[in-house]
């Protein structure tokens, strides 16, 4: 399933992709609109989007009564995702892999590092994720206030500004995962206890279980994608042979499923 991309979307993600080729160079002047919108058939207005992309990601510049430009590249490039991953569900996959690699390490960090307030913290934030879906709310915004604390424990600043920035496409990510849950309640019942297992690995400062439930949670989360039908079933055998790689198959026992060579 995957929700289309706008026209702006697709005509950025070319220019971007011609800039960061070098096809467009450094100080090389772009089509006008008139130009943009006769090549690539689509209106001014979706080549107008376009360039106000590519400017937001500092690809491009303005110069008043010249025309836009391609923008010299920086000594540091700012971090950015493809916006499509804010609208398609088999990008918010690939952000829930970005996830599983970061987030178990930091939650062993978080369990070598947290400060007794932090934990206190921590299980402060678990008690309103619970209030939240108690109320019948989607409970994203205390969701990702958990795994920000966690970040917060690690003692590291950067885990907190990435978490930070990845914030943006997380929230879509658990709406998506949370809205699939929310239908069905040993959905909701297994993410608490999850939850409460990455809470309790943390807790007792046992940096291996925090890895572990912390990439277990992940993986789970996209096998129930795989079963509310939101994701090909095809995901579920790539989940699988993670789980196996790290020492346990966690894939639910709802079906069996046939491995292809």
């Amino acid at each position: 399933m995957l929700i289309v991309d706008r026209l702006s979307d697709r005509l950025a993600a070319l220019l971007g992709a011609q800039i960061e080729a070098g096809t467009l160079a450094a100080g090389d002047r772009l089509p006008t609109e008139q130009q943009l919108a006769t090549t690539h058939g689509v209106s001014r207005t979706v080549v107008r989007e376009a360039v106000h992309q590519l400017k937001s990601r500092a690809l491009v510049v303005s110069r008043q009564g010249s025309g836009n430009f391609v923008a010299p590249r920086p000594l540091n490039q700012p971090l950015a995702f493809d916006p499509s991953v804010l609208r398609s569900v088999e990008a918010v996959v690939h952000v829930i892999e970005v996830r599983r690699v970061l987030e178990g390490e930091i939650a062993a960090l978080a369990a070598e590092r947290a400060t007794r307030a932090q934990v206190a913290a921590l299980r402060r934030s678990l008690k309103s994720i619970d209030a939240a879906v108690a109320d019948g709310r989607d409970g994203v915004a205390e969701d990702l206030a958990f795994h920000r604390i966690i970040g917060e424990s690690t003692g590291n600043p950067q885990f907190r500004l990435l978490l930070g920035f990845l914030e943006q496409y997380l929230r879509e990510n658990m709406r998506i995962t949370r809205g699939n849950e929310s239908r069905r309640a040993d959905f909701m019942s297994a993410v608490q206890s999850e939850h409460r297992a990455i809470f309790d690995a943390i807790a007792a400062r046992d940096p291996v279980a925090a890895r572990l439930k912390a990439t277990e949670h992940l993986i789970r989360g996209e096998q129930r994608l795989v079963t509310g039908g939101i994701i090909a079933g095809r995901r579920r055998q790539a989940a699988a042979r993670v789980a196996r790689s790290a020492g346990r198959s966690i894939v639910p026992r709802d079906k069996p499923q046939k491995e292809t060579p």
